[in-house]
């Protein structure tokens, strides 16, 4: 299920390059596509094998080459490119957002089950790892309550979140050349210029970049405790930028900017400049979120 969804993600990332005219002259090798989209060299060529059968990408003179054009079925949907986890996790924040859920809300596994289209295990180890962080409660014979966003909640997570992230962002610098990371951050950082490049249309698609980006900063340091609270970390601020629709292409567009000073920090592997924008990013974010709960 994991390679499956990994091999969805890469055929659609590589599909949106096409797409936005990126391969015009041509494909580059499979090692160069790789790195672009941070996959390993057998899911690059199962992608181009799947491309080629669609008659998506061609054959000239031995090079691969764009053939038709790349149309909106072609892609696929967000829940075949997600894990269960991920889907769950996903469905369950849109539902506190979209539908207005207030602090007292009673929860219903089934209900959300039925909703999200999943088993009701996993509504369950859902929040069963939620309430570990005092976000839900579970009721004897009534269900979950959802206990909700606090400024409190938000600073003491907030805290939290430096501690990890400039320790994780230090030890990434360190990392060795080999380490697949670099190539995943260098994918990232791909997709975060075409998203700057077509910022205006698609400015709603920042917190998905957002969350990928500060997950592969926290991987550097693989530490189970660590990577227990990141989860819940990365999830509150990912969303974040959605509780707020105040200025939201504007200030997309201001993190997008500090997202690539941060990488290209962590590519310099100069950790005071590492500190710098690392640093920077996260009072910006600590302020939005701020803001959005006092809306």
């Amino acid at each position: 299920m994991k390679s499956d969804t990994v091999y969805k993600s890469a055929l659609n990332a590589t599909l949106q390059l096409l797409g936005n005219g990126e391969f015009a002259a041509g494909l580059p090798s499979e090692n160069q596509l790789r790195c672009q989209i941070g996959v390993s060299r057998t899911t690059v060529r199962k992608v181009l094998r799947e491309l080629t059968r669609r008659g998506i990408v061609v054959q000239e003179d031995g090079a691969n080459v764009p053939g038709r054009p790349v149309g909106k079925d072609d892609l696929y949907s967000g829940p075949e490119t997600t894990s269960r986890n991920e889907h769950v996790e996903q469905q369950f924040m849109e539902w506190l957002l979209r539908g207005g859920i207030k602090p007292g809300t009673l929860i219903n596994e089934l209900e959300l089950a039925r909703q999200f289209h999943v088993a009701t295990n996993g509504i369950r180890e859902f929040l069963i790892r939620f309430s570990r962080f005092g976000l839900v409660e579970k009721k004897r014979n009534s269900g979950w309550l959802f206990e909700g966003f606090t400024e409190d909640f938000a600073l003491e997570l907030f805290e939290i979140r430096v501690m990890f992230e400039l320790r994780s962002a230090r030890l990434f610098a360190k990392l060795p050349l080999e380490s697949p990371l670099w190539a995943r951050l260098e994918a990232l950082k791909h997709q975060h210029i075409d998203l700057l490049d077509n910022i205006e249309v698609r400015y709603h698609d920042f917190s998905s970049l957002d969350n990928r980006f500060h997950r592969l900063v926290n991987e550097s340091s693989p530490n189970r405790f660590i990577d227990d609270f990141s989860d819940i970390i990365t999830l509150i601020f990912h969303y974040h930028y959605q509780w707020n629709k105040a200025d939201e292409k504007e200030r997309n567009k201001a993190a997008i900017v500090e997202h690539l000073a941060y990488m290209e920090a962590l590519q310099s592997r100069n950790r005071r400049s590492i500190e710098f924008a690392c640093r920077k990013h996260l009072r910006s974010a600590r302020n939005t979120l701020l803001r959005s709960l006092a809306m």
